[in-house]
């Protein structure tokens, strides 16, 4: 593999980089910034953020239902509003990385608010769950922008490594989990809670330090303000002119000049589609306009027409993130009624079944990348095997097959139950583990390859956050079916305390 940090071939030591900047705020140089040294760094403190959020929500479901005395749907909500809240918290960050802080800053701040381990008082936990979400939405929308603009998307090369980093990112992500639901969860089960989350905060305080320590290795992007602001000027002038003829030609409509704000803001040509947004840049010669809220420029509405066209991609990916919610609530809950023993002294804890899971989502990489990718390549003739979109959609067809594979397995546990035999294996449930994990190598990747590659430049940061609210919105759909369902069927209704005398295979 090329180091991205030895300068391409005729290319000077020196080199500048035009559009991103060093910790003083100068031209970043080539030789000295970016590159894997300082995406290693932000590699670090996903890995720890992954293993911080995941230890805590992993094994939860055992604590609320077993210590707390919580009803199974009562704890799925729980942990399912929680885990949807910090993703939903990454549009915040997102704006605020975008229009005030940058990605650094936002992650330095999110990080340290993160390091605060939970406490186990139902209380309190609801407060240190909150706040652990505030930190971990706060950071996570800005970890990913951050690293890849370690990487030039105009230098060939860098361009290529960066397509490396989302793997290694994604990898990374799932190395966290694996060591959440196998080291963490043993040490809160064999230990205590005390310890397992005062390793959690350890854990981010290490990763903070090392982020902290790349400081001067990093390259950073300059703000160009609020892509919220942005999107709701150019939909109010788009409305204040809807009285407006539009021009006969594109030309005509406003735009900014060649060279002005180039270093800052790129200008796109205009499109034909969603035309009624091109009302924001009628030049009005009776009344000329005093701010952006009158007049947007092309580039600008053209923008915001980006966005818009991820949509119906954004809308489609929600489901597979209710299926995914349901590895670590109602499965869990699964486990804890079967055979979980490996011998006579050991018994494997039920959160740790979700080590089947990351196993399956750590192996589809290189399984897609070794052998996926060249047989595909063959009829697509895309260098990267599948498009993201593709991607997107063999992760639903496996989320699919892994609720008719729950649905079957869990039918059967209840058949052994009820009549009285030895409890299936606990191994039984290691199908729908398995595909919802490859699921999410396909599905994972893929939105963030498509939220990033098609967003516009400007928006890197709150179109991450997009894609991280389809995790929130399924997380929350999740929270929306169970308290539907608990309410139309009752208590002794589909989701029953006890698993045995519910219906959770409908």
């Amino acid at each position: 593999m090329a180091n991205p940090n030895i300068p391409v071939s005729g290319t000077s030591i020196g080199e500048t980089l035009s559009e991103a900047l060093d910790y003083k705020g100068r031209p970043a140089l080539r030789s000295r910034t970016g590159g894997w040294t300082a995406a290693a760094m932000i590699l670090v403190v996903e890995l720890n953020e992954r293993l911080t959020s995941l230890g805590i929500s992993v094994n939860l479901v055992t604590y609320l239902t077993g210590t707390m005395h919580l009803g199974n749907a009562v704890s799925a909500n729980i942990i399912t509003n929680f885990v949807g809240t910090y993703f939903m918290l990454c549009l915040l960050s997102g704006f605020l990385a975008d229009t005030f802080l940058g990605r650094y800053h936002t992650i330095v701040i999110f990080t340290a608010v993160q390091a605060t381990p939970p406490e186990t008082q139902l209380a309190v936990l609801y407060l240190s769950l909150y706040v652990t979400a505030l930190g971990t939405g706060g950071l996570k929308s800005s970890v990913s922008g951050l690293g890849s603009d370690q990487f030039d998307e105009k230098n060939p090369e860098e361009k290529h490594q960066m397509m490396i980093f989302f793997n290694w990112f994604f990898f990374f992500i799932n190395l966290g989990s694996l060591l959440a639901v196998t080291v963490l969860v043993y040490i809160q089960d064999e230990k205590g809670r005390p310890w397992g989350y005062g390793i959690n905060a350890a854990i981010i305080v290490i990763g903070f330090v090392v982020f902290l320590s790349g400081k001067r290795r990093y390259r950073y992007k300059r703000i160009m303000g609020s892509p919220i602001t942005q999107i709701a000027a150019v939909l109010v002038g788009a409305w204040r002119n809807r009285g407006l003829e539009l021009p006969s030609h594109p030309s005509l409509l406003y735009e900014i000049k060649s060279g002005v704000n180039s270093m800052v803001k790129p200008k796109l040509p205009h499109t034909s589609q969603f035309i009624c947004l091109d009302r924001a840049a009628i030049v009005d010669s009776e009344k000329p306009p005093m701010s952006k809220w009158k007049l947007s420029t092309v580039t600008d509405i053209e923008e915001v027409k980006m966005m818009i066209r991820m949509l119906p991609i954004w809308a489609t990916t929600i489901i597979f993130w209710t299926v995914y919610a349901q590895m670590g609530t109602f499965s869990v809950s699964q486990a804890t009624t079967m055979n979980r023993s490996l011998s006579s002294s050991f018994q494997i804890p039920a959160g740790s079944l979700t080590v089947f899971f990351v196993a399956s989502t750590l192996l589809t990489i290189p399984i897609y990348d070794r052998i996926i990718v060249p047989i595909t390549r063959r009829f697509t003739a895309n260098p990267q095997g599948m498009s993201p979109l593709q991607r997107i959609g063999v992760g639903l067809v496996l989320a699919t097959l892994a609720m008719v594979s729950a649905a079957l397995t869990e039918r059967r546990r209840r058949n052994v139950a009820w009549s009285g035999a030895s409890p299936m294996s606990v191994f039984w449930l290691t199908p729908q583990f398995l595909l919802v994990g490859s699921g999410e190598a396909f599905t994972y990747i893929g939105q963030l390859d498509f939220f990033l590659r098609e967003c516009p430049a400007g928006m890197k940061t709150i179109s991450t956050g997009l894609f991280l609210s389809t995790l929130a919105l399924g997380f929350f759909l999740s929270s929306g079916l169970v308290s539907a369902v608990h309410a139309a069927t009752g208590k002794s209704g589909w989701l029953a305390d006890n698993l045995n005398y519910g219906k959770l295979d409908y």
